[in-house]
């Protein structure tokens, strides 16, 4: 019998993966803006700022953009027309399910109350939902970009164990980040499972899991 009621999973890398092919995507922007391309996609991964910003992707995108041209000594290039022309050459709904996360959200649903909590805007994220037939899977969506405050604060995650009706204790949260994931649900209450990538180390942050793939929560959920 397992120790928790709920479960409780972030969205992007922890559940899905986006499939763009933003090698096509980036030349897109370029050609939309009307500029010759400089640098490439990984460049603009690279200079970006944390997490996408919900409520201003733009700002988020050209910010990225004017540190390039920076590098790139491309003063001629605006770097909001790229951004622009990048936020809206991307389809949200472009996203499969990681290893195993089908069978662990079923394996959590045998179990009790699964919930899922995101911290992007409904309309950014709902393509995902919907492409994913979470909708059919789970019990609940928190979209925290919606709400005053996003992970890490503890107001979503409040919001979540509300729409769910367990106790913070008894729901396990899932999550890729230890800066909003990892911190938000630990100042909630919850234990968290960090999903890290690639051995990557804890730090300061102390997870009372520590995973390398979902298939692993199997062990977790059944002690």
């Amino acid at each position: 019998m397992s120790r928790f009621d709920a479960v409780v999973f972030d969205l992007d890398n922890t559940l899905c993966r986006n499939t763009h092919d933003t090698t096509a995507l980036y030349e897109r922007a370029f050609e939309q803006a009307g500029y010759e391309p400089f640098g490439r996609p990984e460049d603009l991964w690279t200079a970006l700022d944390g997490p996408p910003d919900p409520d201003d992707p733009v700002g988020y995108f050209g910010a990225g953009f004017a540190r390039l041209a920076a590098q790139y000594g491309r003063a001629d290039a605006d770097p909001l027309a790229l951004a622009t022309a990048l936020a809206e050459s991307i389809d949200h709904s472009q996203v499969e399910f990681l290893p195993a996360a089908e069978r662990i959200l079923d394996r959590a649903r045998a179990l009790g109350r699964v919930g899922v909590l995101t911290n992007g805007p409904r309309s950014r994220q709902e393509p995902k939902v919907e492409r994913l037939a979470l909708d059919d899977r789970v019990d609940g969506v928190v979209y925290a970009g919606d709400l005053p405050r996003r992970k890490p604060h503890s107001e979503p995650f409040e919001t979540m164990l509300s729409e769910l009706g367990v106790t913070a204790d008894a729901a396990l949260y899932v999550g890729d980040s230890l800066a909003y994931d990892v911190a938000g649900a630990q100042n909630a209450g919850l234990p968290v499972a960090w999903l890290r990538e690639d051995d990557a180390e804890a730090g300061d942050y102390r997870p009372e899991y520590t995973i390398d793939s979902l298939a692993e929560l199997e062990e977790i959920l059944d002690s």
